[in-house]
């Protein structure tokens, strides 16, 4: 423990800590995944024990009964596999992850946190381990720890070359997590874009490696993508900041651009001095909460007007988006709480920018992805369809929106 860089979360009957949601969604996954690589470690042993008539002689042969394990994540329910032998040898799988009658852990909740922030190469996977179960840990072989960190880059893999055809992508969001952590001395950066389907369903498109959110990279992200059968999205939803925008007028031209309001409010107060912020942001949030274009465009001249003359870097900062921040008027407003930000990546990553700066030595590029991918597909798991999904045909379809109001139904009211 001493050596370890195991990360306490908050007080352990508050759930307001996004990560620590995730990790309990996705601690049975983790947990079984372990006990299967300590079996396929146990059947490779006796690989050579073979019947009279050629078959193996030690197979799979079923579960024991499910049980809980109680954790200070709650309790996960464990499966743990049974086999037999077929050449009268004695042979039992006991697992050292999750011992015979084990039915309580105190410290998986510190163990998990440490295990994702660190990744899934062999040597830390290992001390991850022992963290979870003790001294009874340290029977785990490296091949054992190297079957599980298999898995989890095949799981990867699979999913990242998984073709994206079979559904219509609507609406995409993009943004660039950096960890916080170091590897081969350069800060860690993986790219991350967020898509939602002609049903409303928000998934996981793109967690890659990338180089300071640079145009090339992420026109490699985006060209990867198509490749993969993704079509032209309608909307693209994103931090200004990024190279993502130059790549995405190469790649994807016809797709429209929004500029994230939350990270365009904090760039303009930076601009500002702190005593001028809080009017200010009021400022800003009448012009991307009006409920008309015509009204934003009021609020957003007023804004220049105001701060123009005494901090232009201000007035600048927000102008030079100006038709980019406008974007979700022409579409649904039922869409519009959903596509004035970029807090679908927000809030699923959002603690990893915290916590994994209080770790400390190196990650590997590899174990970043998989720890971020991991994290991802336990929060897709909860997402809940995109409010006003049932008009996402209508977006499809080209249907015009003004003022968030399909076109026809304006010139309806007007007549």
């Amino acid at each position: 423990m001493s050596k370890s860089n195991v990360i306490e979360l908050a007080g352990r009957d508050e759930s307001q800590d996004p990560l620590t949601d995730m990790l309990r969604a996705g601690a049975q996954q983790l947990i079984q995944q372990a006990v299967e690589a300590e079996l396929q470690h146990l059947l490779a042993q006796h690989a050579d024990n073979r019947t009279a008539v050629g078959t193996a002689g030690v197979v799979r042969n079923g579960y024991l009964p499910e049980r809980d394990l109680q954790t200070s994540l709650g309790p996960i329910p464990v499966r743990i596999p049974k086999v037999r032998s077929r050449t009268g040898e004695a042979v039992t799988f006991r697992s050292a992850l999750v011992p015979p009658y084990v039915r309580k852990t105190r410290t998986l909740e510190a163990a998990l946190p440490w295990l994702y922030l660190k990744g899934v190469s062999s040597g830390e996977m290992g001390a991850a381990l022992e963290v979870l179960v003790g001294p009874e840990a340290k029977g785990l072989s490296a091949s054992t720890v190297s079957r599980l960190k298999q898995t989890w880059a095949q799981e990867y893999r699979q999913w990242n070359e998984r073709r994206l055809d079979k559904d219509q992508w609507v609406y995409i969001w993009a943004d660039g997590v950096y960890s916080g952590l170091r590897a081969e001395q350069t800060k860690l950066c993986a790219l991350v874009i967020i898509g939602v389907n002609a049903r409303g369903e928000k998934h996981f498109l793109a967690i890659e490696d990338g180089v300071r959110e640079s145009t090339q990279s992420w026109r490699e992200v985006l060209l990867k993508l198509k490749s993969r059968g993704m079509n032209m999205p309608k909307l693209a939803i994103g931090d200004g900041a990024m190279g993502f925008w130059a790549a995405l007028e190469e790649v994807l031209p016809e797709t429209r651009q929004q500029r994230c309001w939350m990270h365009k409010t904090m760039n303009v107060l930076n601009c500002l001095p702190k005593s001028s912020q809080p009017k200010a942001k009021q400022a800003l949030h009448n012009i991307w909460q009006a409920e008309t274009r015509a009204d934003a465009d009021h609020a957003f001249d007023l804004f220049v007007t105001t701060y123009d003359a005494k901090y232009p870097k201000a007035a600048l900062c927000l102008q030079k988006d100006r038709e980019e921040l406008m974007a979700f008027y022409n579409f649904p407003a039922k869409h519009w709480q959903s596509i004035r930000t970029s807090n679908p990546i927000e809030s699923t990553f959002g603690t990893i920018r915290h916590r994994t700066k209080r770790s400390k030595g190196c990650l590997s590029r590899d174990g970043m992805l998989h720890m971020m991918f991991k994290l991802g597909m336990c929060a897709e798991e909860n997402w809940r369809r995109l409010r006003g999904f049932n008009y996402l045909a209508q977006v499809i379809t080209g249907v015009k929106f003004r003022d968030g109001i399909e076109v026809k139904r304006v010139d309806q009211v007007a007549a």
